[in-house]
């Protein structure tokens, strides 16, 4: 048979298959949160053996994150100054923030480029993010040898809400640098942008004050049972908030006051009342350490005008210190014939550092600023001013209960049954004073990283969406299908979720190489 007719007949047999003579069609990608406008092409992007990662003025450091990327990966990238390569673009454009935003972008991908667009860093960002979810999951701890194909699409997308926050409680057990880093990382993956570090409770004091050195010298001594004690040193907190910068995350550290807050009354006990008439009931009083798990018993003695110096020295430090724009002042579960004369002191004392205030919803009752921040956890607050929300209503986003009714080790005071996934998801935002979603873990039954892990996702991905996404384009059923296909990947992070079972899971959790191996006897 001569060689044309056998190509002719190879032909003749893949059409009478049915088969396409043309490459499979490329797989899209689960994104997580769902962008604002998506449209997928036919064809895609082959990643060559050598590609330019091409960037203009202010685009540096979004270019050495695509570097990084680009290096778990077969290909040689080069940086180089310029636009409109061939290979990958980054583009900043301050123009482009009338239409995207400060934190939107346009991705683009055809046969020969990648391009990527915003007015700013934090634009430039979450697009390498979406990018990053089109690559193969393995991309996230291993070099990728095989042949990479990125289907050609055209995405704008830009936030619902500007802030997406998580709540870490490092004060009734204690968190270190090392895994609030890895959730700075993971946060970063799906948009996020908060980070909540609630400082002080009862149970412990966990920041460096150095014109206080009691509250971590003696304070930062209790937690709950079980639970890990520790403090984080002023310069932990700036490692902190610089890793948490350079992923655009703001850190947002509270101080709970002027309840909660045994922890620091045992460790300068003159910020209590006479016999210690301002802890009732009296689960511990000092020098006593508190280990148990009930909270809001304490309070500072707001007959005292010598509190406002504390509050003022704890504060002034704090703003030195943190270099985002904002203090939380905590103010919750407490009852107080001075209560609102204290919130609006200490709103005050905020703002004349510079700081916006933030705290949970009861501080409302009381007349402070405009600017005020309240943090909505159960709805019930009648307020006298009107300011922003975030919402973090604890039916929804209460990340410290159960994942599925009957899990073991978690505080159900919310919502019996637990928060599900869909619980989650499906929160509708009504007030038109939000400014975003936040979900908390509280830490009286969340005593190691595992179970962090295991309460924060994976259902602060369906609160990320609920942040980022516009209603109408949200989806459960679709929501789910796409954080099934993420299984993979997140066990490639060294995530330890919760394997939701209402999700197809696309997993492959790390096992021993005699995992759920029997030998056959021979006999």
């Amino acid at each position: 048979m001569s060689s044309l007719s056998f190509k002719l007949g190879l032909v003749l047999v893949f059409f009478q298959l049915g088969l396409s003579a043309q490459e499979p069609e490329v797989e899209k990608p689960a994104i997580i949160p769902q962008p604002a406008e998506i449209e997928w092409k036919d064809n895609f992007f082959t990643l060559q053996e050598r590609t330019v990662v091409c960037f203009n003025s202010g685009a540096e450091a979004s270019a050495a994150w695509l570097q990084r990327l680009l290096s778990n990966t077969y290909t040689q990238s080069y940086e180089m100054r310029g636009e409109n390569c061939n290979g990958f673009n980054l583009n900043i454009n301050p123009e482009l923030e009338e239409t995207l935003g400060k934190e939107g972008y346009n991705l683009e991908i055809t046969a020969s480029t990648v391009s990527l667009e915003a007015a700013t860093e934090a634009g430039l960002f979450y697009a390498i993010q979406t990018l990053r979810q089109m690559f193969p999951a393995e991309i996230e701890n291993e070099k990728i040898s095989e042949e990479i194909k990125l289907p050609q699409v055209s995405i704008t997308d830009t936030p619902r809400f500007e802030w997406r926050g998580s709540m870490l409680d490092i004060a009734r057990s204690f968190f270190g640098t090392d895994y609030i880093k890895k959730h700075l990382d993971r946060m970063a993956f799906y948009k996020l942008n908060r980070l909540h570090l609630h400082l002080t409770d009862d149970q412990g004091w966990r920041i460096e004050i150095k014109q206080k050195p009691k509250l971590t010298e003696l304070g930062s001594k209790g937690a709950v049972k079980g639970g890990r004690s520790g403090y984080l040193a002023q310069e932990e907190y700036k490692e902190i908030q610089e890793y948490a910068a350079a992923r655009n995350i703001v850190i947002v550290p509270e101080i709970d006051m002027p309840g909660h807050i045994y922890s620091a009354l045992m460790a300068y006990p003159e910020l209590n009342c006479e016999d210690f008439s301002n802890i009732e009931p009296r689960m511990a009083t000092p020098p006593e350490l508190f280990h148990e798990y009930k909270v809001g018993w304490s309070k500072l003695c707001l007959d005292k005008p010598e509190i406002y110096d504390f509050v003022a020295t704890v504060l002034g430090e704090m703003a030195e210190i943190t270099t985002g724009d904002y203090l939380h002042i905590g103010g919750d579960e407490i009852e107080d014939e001075r209560y609102k004369e204290f919130v609006v002191k200490a709103d005050s004392i905020v703002q004349g550092l510079g700081k916006t205030t933030v705290g949970w919803e009861e501080v409302t009752q009381a007349a402070v600023d405009s600017s005020f921040i309240s943090q909505r956890w159960n709805g019930k607050t009648k307020s006298v001013v009107k300011t922003p929300v975030i919402e973090s209503i604890c039916s929804s986003f209460y990340y410290d209960h159960a994942n599925v009714p009957g899990q073991e080790m978690t505080n159900n005071w919310c919502k019996e049954d637990g928060v599900s996934l869909k619980d989650a998801y499906t929160f509708k935002v009504e007030n038109t004073n939000t400014i975003g979603v936040e979900a908390p873990v509280w830490t009286e039954m969340v005593l190691s990283n595992e179970a962090a892990d295991n309460r924060f996702w994976p259902r602060t991905i369906a609160m990320a969406e609920v942040g980022w996404t516009k209603e109408k384009k949200k989806d459960y059923k679709n929501f789910l299908k796409r954080l099934g296909d993420q299984g993979l990947r997140l066990d490639l992070m060294d995530v330890n979720y919760f394997r939701s079972p209402e999700v197809d899971w696309d997993s492959d959790p790390k096992k021993g190489i005699f995992s759920e191996f029997m030998p056959k006897s021979k006999f």
